[in-house]
């Protein structure tokens, strides 16, 4: 319910953004469907991937209940999303990047929103610790669908997260007011994320986001690094604006 929650909320934050960017709405709402399907797609996607040691053995259970309640790895979704955007908004004819502005403030609120549903569920659960915030889960089907540790005081790092994207969501409405150059708030948004959710990672315990490097880091934390990398390209690099011309009026030249 949260996650189809933040859904709707940042389609709808979408919209009114693309309007305010000069984008036709219907077509800004057509492409966040799209990108809504892909995600979910996406995440469940990166999901077997990470854990393909145990659905080598047996691949029904790719479509088995579990798999298809559980809510996938978020960067598998997040690049599926925007790789289907890409196409739409190339076969469209839309401004690229200030598509992808009208739709990073949305993107960070929802995955906040989302993200306490995480919460709610004991999935993405955080190490153990002392701290006087962990949380311990004692439902037993938070360890029958995502296997949550019961008993045990852990980090809260679903709500970690979401204070992330909440605070990204007020910088980047902030940012959108004030940017003086197309990309600008979805560069700011891929950095801010992907810096944040690499140093998240630390105290993240849950086993479906991967290894690489004979786990050295996590395959989140490699993507993370991408798109602080991307982020920052797009910040830096991409030409200032150019104000759109008045219309002049007939007969006055």
């Amino acid at each position: 319910m949260l996650v189809a929650t933040g859904v709707l909320v940042g389609l709808i934050l979408a919209g009114r953004f693309a309007q305010r960017e000069g984008i036709d709405p219907e077509k800004a709402w057509n492409l966040g469907i799209l990108a809504v399907l892909f995600a979910i797609l996406g995440a469940k996607l990166l999901l077997v991937i990470n854990s393909w040691s145990q659905y080598s053995g047996n691949f029904s259970a790719v479509f088995s209940l579990e798999t298809l309640r559980a809510g996938g790895v978020f960067y598998g979704g997040l690049i599926a999303a925007l790789a289907v955007s890409v196409w739409y908004i190339v076969r469209n004819r839309l401004p690229v990047w200030r598509t992808c502005d009208a739709f990073a403030p949305g993107i960070a609120l929802g995955h906040a929103i989302g993200r306490i549903g995480c919460f709610c569920a004991g999935c993405c659960y955080g190490k153990p610790t002392h701290l006087p915030w962990g949380v311990t889960f004692t439902n037993p089907m938070a360890a029958y669908i995502s296997g949550t540790p019961l008993g045990h005081k852990l980090h809260p790092t679903q709500l970690y997260e979401s204070l992330v994207e909440l605070i990204n969501f007020f910088i980047l409405v902030w940012l959108f007011k004030r940017k003086n150059r197309d990309g600008q708030v979805i560069g700011a948004y891929l950095f801010l994320y992907g810096f944040a959710r690499f140093f998240l990672e630390f105290v993240r315990d849950d086993p479906d986001r991967g290894s690489v490097f004979h786990g050295a880091m996590t395959t989140t934390q490699l993507i993370s690094i991408f798109m602080v990398v991307t982020g920052g390209i797009l910040w830096m690099r991409r030409p200032k604006r150019v104000p759109e011309k008045t219309p002049v009026a007939a007969g006055v030249r």
